[in-house]
């Protein structure tokens, strides 16, 4: 850009950054109707910013089903294909030129990169080419993952690959104080900002207890249901899930015991056929999803590799005391023999110890009444205005250090 384009990109979004309404670009290879909690996250975090008068340029993927629940200022859609192991997910091609028009159409105070694939790293180039202030989120420790599918090689050359991306940005949020120390130990230095994670308790709570979905699953009222739900991949570490409910019907062989999995993914096949007896549900939503949680009695969470862990919010609103590792969402909400148990990260023998002390159900139930309580403080509002204050600083700390940069452009030309 020329330093009269530059002056005047700076004088058209000037007025609005500094002003109350922000035109915000939210880049992100993942949007509903996928279920997983980035999808679900950023739709919210849209959601709130819309209604606070913002105006929303959304570029993702195409998808053959589209999300009708939020309808963004303007739209950009990529083609995209599926993630290997993962076809319900999708990767954007970075289609540069169809990008930068939009971006240019839109003339972003700020753009926002929710993912780091292929569509992210197109966009971080454009808003660098064109001086637009760059935000991220932090949202999947990717390298870790490498460890779970036989691929320990790429672990270093991913996490290489993530610090220098977040590293050309003007700021990453993280969900959770834990993901922030892991990114400062890994090297980025970038500033990182707290933007947490909200649950919708008029959604998932108690009141959607279904007598006729725990008949479906041949459970009596003096049955305890344990229940998973997430993504049926080996990072989310259910085999120990598993093996914590067979050492609580060992454990406890006068009670009666079932296991509720629920969610798809690469691993299912091989979870069925290591606990046949278990209840596969496959992937649920909306309102079945809010019956499915409420339905059951406890929570079992087993992954090592959460940035937050949305789940463990929606499983404490629908009135489940949860058992997980104490860290991440877990470790900011759970209160240990009040409305769950926080084992030691790792601990995988501590975690099955905890299963199978599982209190009978009138205790659980009380445990679930502490639950509801715990997330009055989770509500999306909150981290709508972390958000909101996160995007509104670097976009204003931008423009001002853009605008003594112009003026001391201008300096010279005024002197001769």
């Amino acid at each position: 850009m020329t330093l009269l384009q530059n002056f005047n990109s700076f004088s058209n979004t000037h007025s609005q950054a500094m002003g109350g309404a922000l035109n915000i670009a939210i880049v992100t290879e993942t949007w509903p109707p996928e279920i997983n909690g980035v999808a679900m996250s950023v739709l919210q975090l849209c959601k709130g910013l819309q209604q606070r008068g913002h105006r929303i340029l959304l570029v993702r993927p195409y998808q053959p089903n589209e999300c009708h629940s939020f309808k963004p200022t303007a739209e950009c859609l990529v083609a995209a294909s599926s993630i290997p192991k993962y076809p319900e997910l999708r990767f954007g091609y970075p289609q540069s030129r169809k990008i930068a028009k939009a971006l240019n159409q839109f003339k972003p105070d700020i753009v926002h990169l929710v993912t780091e694939g292929p569509l992210g790293l197109a966009a971080l180039n454009i808003a660098r080419q064109c001086n637009y202030p760059v935000s991220s989120g932090f949202h999947s420790p990717f390298h870790e993952f490498s460890r779970f599918f036989d691929l320990k090689f790429l672990i270093k050359p991913v996490q290489h690959y993530l610090r220098w991306f977040h590293n050309r940005t003007d700021l990453t949020c993280v969900p959770s104080g834990d993901t922030q120390q892991a990114l400062i130990n890994a090297g980025f230095t970038c500033p990182l900002a707290l933007v947490s994670r909200g649950v919708d308790s008029q959604h998932f709570n108690p009141q959607k207890r279904c007598k006729q979905l725990r008949e479906q699953w041949q459970a009596t009222p003096q049955t305890t249901i344990m229940l998973y739900v997430g993504r049926l991949s080996p990072e989310k570490n259910i085999d120990l899930v598993i093996e914590a409910y067979q050492q609580a019907k060992a454990s406890q062989p006068a009670r009666d015991f079932k296991l509720v999995i629920v969610g798809d993914g690469p691993d299912r096949v091989r979870l069925q056929n290591l606990v046949p007896e278990a209840i596969f549900t496959g992937m649920q939503t909306d309102e079945q999803l809010a019956q499915h949680y409420a339905s059951a009695d406890v929570f079992l969470f087993a992954s090592e590799v959460e940035t937050f862990g949305n789940v463990v919010l929606e499983a404490l609103a629908s009135g489940l005391p949860v058992l997980a590792y104490d860290y991440a969402c877990a470790g900011l909400t759970l209160k240990h023999d009040m409305n769950g148990w926080a084992c030691r990260l790792g601990d995988a023998v501590q975690f099955q110890q905890l299963a199978a002390q599982l209190p009978a159900l009138p205790q659980l139930q009380q445990m679930g009444e502490q639950a509801t309580k715990t997330i009055q403080q989770f509500g999306w509002s909150m981290a709508v205005d972390q958000f909101e204050f996160a995007l509104k600083t670097t976009a204003h700390k931008h423009q001002s250090l853009y605008s003594t940069a112009w003026n001391k452009a201008m300096i010279p030309l005024f002197i001769t």
